[in-house]
């Protein structure tokens, strides 16, 4: 199993710095989630992965916290520094395929302008 010893500075986890983005964020709806952007201090960016009690029981919110984790690993190293994310998963997300939500994940951080072009 690899290592996750670097993903502590990948997500946020302050209910501070989670408040601030959703006070000051620019939303963007798909059918699989809901993203809100924002500028944030530091160099690196950011993401945070809300996931209310409404979505289903503890099994089903972890699975989609799982998804999302694994798919923000994925544009690490592409995600445009100084940003920070917010991603309300919808219960959509666990039906689909890894791909397709990964295409809609890459879509979506594209549209809104948060991965480099130079690295894709």
């Amino acid at each position: 199993m690899p290592q996750r010893g670097g993903d502590r500075d990948l997500f946020l986890r302050s209910s501070r710095e989670i408040e601030h983005v959703k006070q000051h964020g620019r939303r963007l709806s798909t059918a699989f989630f809901n993203l809100l952007t924002c500028r944030a201090e530091g160099e690196a960016s950011r993401v945070g992965i809300i996931v209310g009690r409404r979505f289903g029981n503890a099994v089903r919110r972890n699975r989609a916290k799982r998804l999302f984790r694994e798919l923000s690993r994925q544009v690490r190293t592409q995600l445009v520094a100084g940003q920070a994310l917010l991603v309300f998963p919808k219960r959509d997300a666990l039906t689909q395929p890894f791909d397709s939500l990964k295409e809609a994940w890459r879509t979506s951080l594209k549209r809104q302008r948060m991965l480099r072009l130079d690295e894709e």
